[in-house]
């Protein structure tokens, strides 16, 4: 019993990291939503509607942006929430020196080959941000510009397809909600 309450006592401490890293950030909808509420939505799809009880793969959802969009190090992850953890999180982290563009090429190119710990985080991503998407734009985006993203995001499941065919089945339905919406 003591094992699984330092389980979850370390998700709790990875949320908690994660909140105050990302603490003055916001998503680039028009309400400006909390970032923070982004890595949770991750952990709560993971659990929620996957089933997924990986202590280390919700850990590395709620961390999955921290590397990239903050000041923490890979190392620093690893010292707190164990090298298992951090190498998810790198996985799934995009290299920020690069043009976007080509950002979301190697994403489409690298998802073949992720971890099943880093496939489960990425495809929780992407139902996100499709959510997202769906709910409330980033604001100043085109209706071709939402397109182009479901499209993309697509390609990237498309590679990691059989990881989990029950969210596969809650993305492809985002995918097709959208389709609706544009008729």
């Amino acid at each position: 019993m003591a094992e699984a309450l330092d389980e979850w006592g370390m998700f709790i401490k990875a949320v908690a990291f994660a909140a105050d890293k990302h603490q003055n950030q916001h998503r680039k909808n028009p309400g400006a939503m909390p970032y923070i509420n982004h890595p949770i939505a991750l952990a709560n799809v993971l659990v929620n509607e996957g089933g997924v009880r990986d202590v280390m793969v919700l850990c590395a959802a709620v961390l999955h942006d921290t590397i990239e969009d903050t000041e923490t190090t890979a190392e620093e992850l690893a010292a707190i929430f164990g090298p298992r953890v951090a190498a998810i999180v790198q996985e799934v982290t995009d290299d920020k020196s690069l043009d976007g563009d080509v950002r979301k090429q190697m994403q489409i190119e690298h998802a073949p080959g992720l971890s099943k710990e880093a496939k489960l985080v990425k495809l929780a991503d992407k139902i996100s941000n499709l959510r997202d998407v769906l709910a409330s734009a980033p604001m100043g985006w085109s209706y071709k510009r939402k397109q182009d993203y479901f499209d993309w995001a697509g390609k990237v499941i498309a590679g990691i397809r059989g990881i989990h065919p029950g969210l596969e089945a809650v993305f492809d339905g985002l995918l097709m909600r959208n389709a609706e919406l544009a008729e």
